[in-house]
């Protein structure tokens, strides 16, 4: 069932459609009216409509102006239009803002009950489509292939939290845990000429292709073959190159590196035999940490540079190339950028999860003292950098850049050192809070005391307060109603109501001469509003104030 509001300035027409359509069992539960567009925003957030059925001609606000703002404020509402105009213009600008009808008056209580179901029948078929289990899925069966395949790169292309990781590989059925992990690349040369007695081949047409996507695909082929067999990991194909995961349950490196290296021999010999066409292979490092495939992957790419002076047809490890004593231990950019994200949004268990992964990697990574010292140097600098952008005052968190030296040199051990840091990040997550919160009151105080001070101007709006306060008005809207549990129209609208009773208690200024006094331009919209408000007209307020003395 739906909910539908019905704008029309002539109350005959909405009581009459009340009456006259049976709107439950046109598809819908709650149907509302208002007399114009002003009324019908403020209908609008509380009821938030399905359906809006609008006249044009109204005073106020006219039924495109009121679309307009709907569109814009609550796109998936379905808009259908009522007009005694049968212009081109107004069917024009009902197709800009994309109406669903557009229905002319006269027009009877069927016809409009028609063009409802219809549209109620156009919502219920996209419920339909977007809820339809058996269609999602297929499509996810479909697509999950793509979806693994897109995983598995990412994981070679970006640094990912551990528990990130693990959600996903379940999600999409990879078995990737391990207590160690090698990635090694398998490199198509598609510009080389394939062996000359690739003639007498059948494979020859396949050799000679310089079609770049068939030949990964038969490595690809051949490669998952092998390492299915010898149940070693997971095989892709990334960009222009293949890519393998050795993933081991032993965290020594030597059988693991040893297995993959017998592994990828086989994989060589069979695309020689049955392929024909040159490719290279590159190993990299040995890493424990899931997290890190990605630098163990640019390891493997710096293995393949190595073809330039070994030629093709070779599997070569970085490890034999370069000295390669232990994983580099770098606070880079997205370790910096996760944490702070974490200190201003997270949660105090996110924290603790972040602090955890850094320090696990210091324990990983096995780095010399010079390494890690820096690395956490990094990590402190990203602290005081991130409180001086919300506070200059950072001596009382940090005691000054000495005394960050002078707490360092105190500590004993890394679980010391981590405590200490997990210390440093609580207080400026704090400090941070606090500002935070500072600011969203004295926002809202300001807005306060200037809508007190300028609510008489008939100019008044939020948007002209946003102005003043230099501060988005989709920002401060949601910030003003969680302060003041109301909306700023409503507390605009309440204080000029408020001003409006005291002015009929206290003198004898005529409802014109009021409503513009506290910023109505029009009379009649004040004397509308106030009815609504206060339950009476201004005269008869006014009337029951002088019964009372």
């Amino acid at each position: 069932m739906y909910k539908l509001l019905l704008v029309d300035d002539e109350p005959e027409v909405t009581e009459g459609l009340m009456i006259e359509i049976d709107w439950k069992s046109c598809g819908f539960s709650e149907v509302r009216t208002a007399g114009n567009g002003k009324e019908a925003m403020e209908l609008f957030e509380k009821m938030e409509p399905d359906v809006l059925i609008t006249d044009i001609s109204m005073p106020y606000m006219n039924g495109l102006e009121l679309s307009e703002w709907a569109r814009k404020m609550y796109p998936i509402t379905r808009i259908v239009i009522l007009s005694g105009y049968d212009e081109f213009e107004y069917a024009k600008q009902a197709i800009h803002l994309q109406v669903d009808a557009y229905v002319l008056k006269p027009f009877s209580a069927e016809q409009l009950t028609d063009t409802i179901v219809e549209v109620a029948k156009r919502m219920d078929e996209e419920r339909e489509k977007r809820s339809n289990i058996a269609l999602l899925e297929e499509h996810y069966r479909t697509s999950l292939p793509i979806v693994r395949e897109k995983f598995l790169s990412s994981l070679i292309t970006r640094k990912q939290l551990h528990k990130d990781i693990s959600v996903k590989s379940a999600k999409y059925g990879l078995q990737l845990e391990g207590q160690g992990y090698v990635v090694s690349i398998i490199a198509v040369n598609h510009s080389e000429n394939a062996d000359e007695s690739a003639e007498k081949s059948a494979y020859y047409s396949l050799a000679s292709s310089t079609d770049l996507d068939l030949k990964l695909f038969s490595v690809c082929n051949i490669a998952s073959e092998i390492w299915t067999r010898h149940e070693l990991g997971k095989v892709f194909i990334h960009q222009d190159q293949v890519v393998l995961f050795t993933v081991s349950p032993l965290p020594d490196a030597v059988p693991i590196m040893e297995q993959t290296q017998d592994a990828l021999k086989e994989i060589l010999q069979s695309i020689e035999k049955f392929l024909r066409f040159p490719v290279m292979i590159g190993v990299g490092t040995f890493t424990r940490d899931i997290g890190s495939l990605k630098y163990a992957y640019e390891a493997a790419a710096v293995a393949l540079d190595y073809r330039r002076i070994l030629g093709n047809n070779l599997i070569i490890c970085i490890d034999d190339m370069e000295n390669r004593v232990h994983e580099k231990l770098l606070f880079d950019e997205w370790k910096e950028q996760n944490l702070i994200r974490t200190i201003k949004l997270g949660t105090e268990k996110e924290l603790e999860e972040v602090i955890e992964g850094l320090f696990d990697e210091i324990a990983r990574s096995q780095a010399p003292v010079h390494e890690y010292q820096h690395y956490l140097l990094e990590m402190v600098t990203a602290l005081i950098k991130l409180t001086k952008v919300y506070d200059d005052e950072t001596d009382d968190i940090f005691s000054g850049g000495w005394g960050i030296l002078n707490q360092y040199q105190k500590l004993n051990s890394v679980q010391e050192t981590k405590a200490w840091f997990g210390e440093l990040c609580a207080k400026v997550r704090g400090r941070i809070a606090s500002r935070r919160q500072h600011t969203y009151k004295q926002i809202v105080e300001d807005a306060v005391s200037y809508t007190k001070s300028h609510y008489h101007e008939s100019d008044l709006s939020i948007s002209k307060l946003c102005s003043q306060l230099h501060i988005s008005a989709g920002y401060f809207s949601g910030l003003f109603k969680k302060e003041l549990k109301m909306t700023f129209g409503a507390y605009l609208l309440q204080l000029r109501m408020e001003a409006a009773k005291e002015l009929l208690r206290t003198t004898e200024l005529k409802a014109f001469e009021i409503a513009e006094k506290i910023g109505f331009a029009d009379p009649n919209y004040f004397s509308l509003s106030f009815k609504k408000y206060a339950g009476v007209s201004a005269k008869e307020y006014r009337s029951g104030l002088a019964e009372e003395k």
